[in-house]
């Protein structure tokens, strides 16, 4: 059903939800647009709507073919929402969905493409703070290029930003999806540039191996990770990839590169991809992780995968966009220091276990289980055995027994 919004567009059909709002395909003066318009208790809140106003200007002056156009601002009643270009295509986690993993050409160039949109943002002044697959947008209308990769927009700019206002979150708390945020997000410090270049890394990670560099489990494990553990290597690609991947995900800030020199520097190692097929690997062991034909006899303890996007409501299931940004405590320093291996999971080549992964810890818990249970018995068995045969010294009488003599 058609509906307006404000007195300038018409939203037609809706094109996905987020824990944000609603995206609707609608229709404006100047052609089709997509209107991401907010929940109804973000566009009440008179703080946050104040908020969208005063970054008005902000929003709609990043002017970039790598980012996706903010058109306009509506203000309306109830009515909240973003007037945006519309991209002809689909979000890069659908495509990853389908794919698992892209070839490094094809990650690449489309890593290359965001750094461009974040580099004109951050020399806006604009910090994204929520670079995920969800918010990148493929344009199947545009021209391939290396590994047959669309372009590659970028989209909801400053969005998690105005959402989190002091008063909707407090200083303890933080924004953002757990797989893709920046050690220093986690320890509660403001986010900068560098922020969006660590995601940025995390996020080519994925399109290279399948999953994310610390992802999997409970969130606040995902988050311990992003802080203390050292990113695994992935086999199979050239090291200058590896050493520009690395530095994009060094633990300090500082230390990684800005988002124009990461663009140039992905563009530069194009020659060195052409004609790679995607990496095989396997995806670290999630916990816990049990397979029937590791113990015969014994039923299989489904595994539980790792995904990128990570629902940080117990029981929620994310939204079709899986647009996940949300509160979540800032872990003390107690609990980011406990349980750090010091390094990440590695993957594994294809069929081969990892020693001590959740996986072989179970086998090894269930045969310590199982020698316990049969002395157990065995004890039990000697003890009835006993008392059959004469009772104690106390001139207890025998106990009854069922069973038939040989």
């Amino acid at each position: 059903m058609a509906r307006n919004i404000g007195s300038r567009y018409t939203a037609h059909q809706i094109l996905g939800r987020g824990s944000a709002g609603t995206v609707w395909l609608g229709e404006g003066p100047e052609g089709p647009v997509a209107i991401k318009l907010l929940r109804e208790d973000l566009a009440s809140d008179e703080e946050l709507v104040g908020r969208f106003v005063q970054e008005r200007t902000a929003l709609l002056g990043l002017d970039h073919p790598r980012v996706v156009g903010v058109r306009d601002l509506v203000v309306d009643g109830n009515d909240l929402a973003l007037v945006m270009d519309l991209v002809r295509g689909t979000d890069l986690r659908t495509r990853l969905d389908r794919e698992r993993r892209l070839a490094p050409a094809a990650a690449v160039a489309i890593a290359a493409d965001v750094a461009e949109g974040l580099a004109a943002a951050h020399a806006a002044g604009v910090v994204h703070r929520d670079v995920k697959p969800e918010n990148i947008l493929l344009d199947m209308e545009g021209p391939l290029g290396p590994g047959g990769a669309h372009p590659a927009l970028l989209t909801d700019f400053g969005v998690a930003k105005l959402i989190d206002t002091p008063r909707r979150t407090r200083a303890t708390r933080i924004i953002g999806t757990p797989d893709y945020l920046a050690p220093e997000i986690v320890e509660g410090l403001p986010p900068r540039a560098a922020v969006d270049i660590y995601a940025l890394a995390t996020v080519l990670y994925e399109l290279l191996a399948g999953f994310t560099p610390f992802g999997g489990g409970h969130p606040g494990a995902v988050l311990r990770r992003h802080v203390t553990e050292t990113v695994v290597p992935l086999p199979g690609i050239p090291d200058e990839l590896w050493q520009l991947i690395v530095q994009c995900l060094a633990k300090a800030p500082a230390s990684r590169l800005r988002a124009s020199e990461l663009a140039a520097r992905l563009h530069d190692l194009q020659p060195l991809l052409k004609g790679m097929p995607p990496l095989d690997v396997d995806e670290p062991d999630a916990e816990p992780s049990f397979d029937a034909d590791d113990e015969p006899g014994y039923p299989a303890i489904p595994s539980t995968p790792r995904r990128a996007a990570v629902p940080l409501v117990p029981g929620a299931a994310t939204d079709s966009n899986r647009d996940t940004h949300t509160s979540m405590r800032v872990p003390g320093p107690d609990e980011l220091a406990g349980g750090a291996r010091g390094t990440a999971r590695a993957p594994r080549t294809p069929g081969q276990r990892r020693p001590g992964s959740a996986r072989h810890k179970v086998v090894r818990r269930r045969r310590i289980t199982l020698g316990i249970a049969g002395l157990a018995l065995a004890a039990a068995v000697g003890v009835g055995g006993w008392l059959a045969t004469g009772g104690d010294d106390e001139g207890v009488p025998p106990q009854d027994s069922k069973q038939s003599a040989p």
